[in-house]
């Protein structure tokens, strides 16, 4: 099978509280889901009718076995996980605070190590590699050996001036310090990486860490200037900004009442990578994320949560916004 979308990285068992706007020590159930943001953008592809797959590592026990039954429930290809022995799957705990803006997550099962930062070089269908439309990595894959090396070999294998039209090599800039020696650290791997990468995402903080301090445009145009196709920075409240070497476009926030802000950012990404396959406009297929976004945002869960295209065209057409494949209603923000 050939991929739309194919993500290496993180898998883990997210254990979300069913009671909402209190700390952890005081929640009373939770609920367990399918979680790690490259395994996310993968079901959210799914979601979208892409063929996507994920590789990645679990631990050889029960919580390994659930992972591959909910890739399997959500049309992910799980042909690329595999168990590594002796080590556990991780688990992620968060805290639901929406009335204060607060989802700290707290990682289980993740040092020294944890199952997917084993992928090995050797290990990898570099044939299917090539030949996704669309391959997905993120910089905490770069954190640790031996997946590291794998991600860079991935990459070379995937050499961006052989690339075919309508194939994309994504990096989601998605740094988290705690899997970190030093964001200078960060930075220098991810200079090795974006020689090969068409499309950066990331927030403000995430691209001052790979490039540098600087307003938006600053930090989009280093990007540029590494040779990166399409700059996504994230705006925060100001919504989400993509910039070409002939474009520039920003996508204005899709308000909703947010339940759970976490898995939001992975709901973007595939409903990015579902317009870039779609062959979009730059502008509508910044729409279509941020609003897939948004629902998700507004859900507990993250996996489970994410929308089908009806879900976020009638959220588009709702807020008066452009649904792609439609002419421009009138009054539309553009």
């Amino acid at each position: 099978m050939t991929h739309e979308l194919l993500t290496i990285g993180r898998i883990s068992v997210d254990i979300y509280p069913n009671d909402i706007g209190v700390g952890l020590e005081d929640v009373s159930s939770f609920g367990k889901y399918l979680g790690g943001s490259p395994s996310n953008v993968a079901v959210a592809g799914a979601r979208h009718g892409r063929r996507t797959g994920v590789i990645t590592r679990t631990g050889d026990d029960p919580f390994g076995t659930y992972l591959h039954r909910e890739l399997r429930k959500f049309n992910v290809d799980d042909s690329f996980v595999a168990p590594v022995v002796g080590l556990q799957t991780p688990a992620t705990f968060c805290a639901i605070k929406p009335e204060t803006d607060e989802f700290p997550l707290y990682f289980y099962g993740r040092f020294p190590t944890a199952p997917d930062l084993q992928i090995k070089a050797e290990e990898l269908d570099l044939d299917a590699i090539r030949e996704a439309r669309i391959f997905w990595s993120t910089v905490t894959g770069l954190s640790q050996e031996p997946s590291r090396s794998a991600h860079i070999a991935a990459h070379e294998a995937r050499d961006r001036d052989r690339l075919r039209i309508g194939q994309f090599t994504i990096l989601d800039l998605d740094y988290r310090p705690m899997f970190w020696a030093s964001e200078e650290e960060a930075r220098a791997e991810v200079a090795k990486i974006l020689p090969h990468v068409t499309v950066a995402i990331g927030n403000d903080k995430e691209c001052a860490v790979a490039v540098g301090e600087g307003t938006p445009d600053e930090q989009a145009d280093r990007l540029l200037a590494a040779g990166v196709e399409i700059a996504v920075v994230k705006l925060g409240p100001e919504g989400v900004m993509a910039k070409t070497r002939t474009e520039r476009v920003v996508s204005a926030p899709v308000p909703v009442e947010t339940l759970n802000g976490l898995g939001a950012g992975d709901s973007f990404g595939g409903a990015f990578c579902h317009g870039l396959l779609s062959g979009w406009p730059l502008a509508q297929v910044l729409d279509y994320a941020n609003a897939a976004g948004a629902i998700v945002a507004s859900r507990l869960s993250c996996a489970d949560a994410m929308p089908t295209p009806d879900e976020v065209t009638s959220l588009l057409a709702e807020r008066g916004r452009i649904v792609p494949g439609t002419s421009i209603p009138e009054g539309a923000a553009l």
